[in-house]
């Protein structure tokens, strides 16, 4: 169960990797423009924003690739916390996107799901 958990969070990090991706440096180009929906003033006008929004995802991705790193080294408490903050860090992220922009459902639970897969494993693997 702990190696799933850990391939899901790997997973999940490969996720925010592509979001930082695209909210830093993508942002304004059409592929960007396409994903969020906006147009090429709106993406202008809000560059700074994205491009900080999308290292507060790639910083998550750290995190959670750190832990799982760490657990495969059987460093499980260090590598369990780190997991457990980065993932539970982008399922909190997704809740917040959908309660705040219903309409953007799709994105949140692309964001949340796979995360939230991967700590529920990990959980019921700790605990087995």
């Amino acid at each position: 169960m702990i190696a799933l958990s850990l391939v899901l969070a790997a997973l999940a990090a490969a996720v925010h990797v592509y979001i930082f991706v695209l909210e830093s440096v993508l942002w304004t180009a059409p592929r960007g423009r396409a994903t969020f929906g906006t147009t090429a003033e709106e993406a202008v006008a809000t560059r700074e924003l994205a491009f900080n929004q999308g290292f507060y995802n790639l910083f998550l991705a750290i995190v959670t690739v750190v832990g799982v790193v760490l657990v495969a080294a059987d460093q499980t408490a260090a590598g369990t916390a780190l997991v457990f903050a980065g993932a539970g860090s982008m399922v909190l992220a997704g809740i917040v996107l959908l309660v705040s922009s219903p309409s953007k459902a799709r994105a949140a639970l692309v964001q949340l799901s796979v995360p939230a897969v991967a700590l529920l494993t990990m959980a019921v693997g700790l605990a087995a």
